[in-house]
């Protein structure tokens, strides 16, 4: 996948909340559930929810994509033949322009053997199904920056933050306060100056 979400790009898409769908092929059932996601740690929880809701099933295949460098990716075919689960899910994910964003397809075996093209189908439908459920949402990108200030400038540095949306990543506010900002993309230029013209506060920008 090309990355779409490059440096003069301004946000980006995800799925707003859970969804799920339901694609049956000769007996099989394939149950799609798509959600957003924010870190590998927050799949395995959902992926070891969807096994205790799902313990009869036979396959838990899935596929997700996080953060804007387009390298953040996993597939899993989960026991089904190799590439007829898990790359069809995560191409359904691509084909949208999706990130932060995974789908789980749960099989229940109905007796047939589908060969992998059916199986190729059947995951790549179900996806597809539970992803049109799935609101998509633009989102804009923020580069994260780390704010030094003392206390008394604590209202000037806010008014800033909400003048321009910025998300605060974290927040330590003693005497001398430390902030960690995301600033949308779209506005960081006119932001930084703004955060520059408050005497006092220093503006660095987060090491990855």
């Amino acid at each position: 996948m090309n990355n779409p979400f490059g440096k003069d790009a301004f946000t980006y898409l995800t799925v707003e909340q859970e969804s799920h769908a339901e694609f049956i092929d000769r007996g099989s059932r394939f149950i799609g559930y798509a959600f957003p996601l924010s870190s590998e740690e927050a799949f395995k929880d959902r992926m070891k929810g969807l096994t205790r809701e799902h313990p009869k099933a036979v396959h838990h295949c899935f596929a997700y994509r996080i953060g804007l460098e387009g390298i953040r990716f996993r597939s899993s075919d989960n026991g089904e033949p190799a590439g007829s689960a898990g790359k069809p899910i995560l191409g359904q994910i691509d084909s949208r322009g999706l990130t932060d964003t995974a789908v789980i397809v749960v099989r229940y075996f109905g007796g047939t053997l589908l060969g992998v093209p059916g199986l190729i189908n059947a995951y790549k439908n179900a996806a597809a199904l539970a992803l049109q459920v799935a609101r998509a949402v633009e989102k804009s990108i923020e580069d994260p920056y780390d704010l030094e200030f003392d206390y008394t400038l604590v209202n000037e540095v806010m008014m800033v933050i909400k003048r321009h949306s910025c998300s605060v990543l974290k927040q330590e506010m003693q005497l001398f306060c430390h902030f960690r900002v995301g600033i949308p993309r779209r506005s960081r230029d006119a932001c930084l100056r703004q955060f520059g013209n408050i005497h006092g506060v220093s503006v660095n920008a987060t090491r990855p």
